[in-house]
């Protein structure tokens, strides 16, 4: 099984981060982004909009770090990371989502900015980042996981992009129970830092 990946991106490291917590092996393939490998064939053959992460296990190509979470855990991970049960499942889906939405164009946008230069609406990037920061707090004020009682592949989903906030000029101080959560997962078995 092999993962094309960008080594600073918050999205690749959601893989790494999964892969790592979860015992799967993985190969990384590291893709020289910054000469357009991901933009051009081979590349583009198994993923046709130029993005990364891309896995590869056998005859399956996926793209994008949240079906890949999804698979990983499906297939490798078992139900202590993926639960079976409909309502829990949705649960989990619920915060794939939020990664996907408000977490990429809150603190993951705020991040390009800052230490990647995009040309982005950064005080539209830190309107959002506060918002979700805030929700983000009062539930993980209530309960330790995001959900189901237990860590999960939502927390893989979100937790790269808010411990990366920091490199988008965002405080996480004002955030006590954001802080906590993240002591949680850094101190899971197999835990992979966050890419500096």
């Amino acid at each position: 099984m092999k993962l094309y990946d960008l080594g600073p991106s918050g999205n690749c490291y959601k893989v790494r981060l999964f892969a790592a917590l979860a015992g799967i092996d993985v190969e990384i393939v590291p893709v020289d982004f910054l000469g357009g490998e991901h933009k051009r064939p081979p590349l583009t053959d198994l993923n046709p909009w130029g993005e990364l992460p891309i896995l590869v296990d056998g005859d399956l190509v996926l793209r994008d770090s949240q079906a890949i979470l999804v698979y990983l855990a499906g297939a490798y991970g078992g139900a202590a990371w993926q639960p079976l049960e409909p309502a829990l499942q949705a649960q989990v889906a619920q915060w794939l989502s939020t990664a996907a939405n408000e977490i990429q164009h809150g603190p993951a946008s705020a991040r390009l900015a800052d230490k990647f230069g995009y040309d982005l609406d950064k005080p539209g990037t830190l309107r959002l980042s506060a918002r979700i920061l805030g929700l983000l707090e009062a539930h993980l004020a209530r309960q330790d996981w995001l959900a189901v009682g237990r860590p999960t592949i939502a927390d893989c989903a979100v937790y790269p992009y808010v411990a990366l906030a920091p490199e988008g000029g965002i405080d996480l101080t004002p955030y006590p129970a954001i802080g906590r959560w993240m002591d949680r997962i850094a101190a899971l078995p197999g835990y992979a830092p966050p890419p500096v």
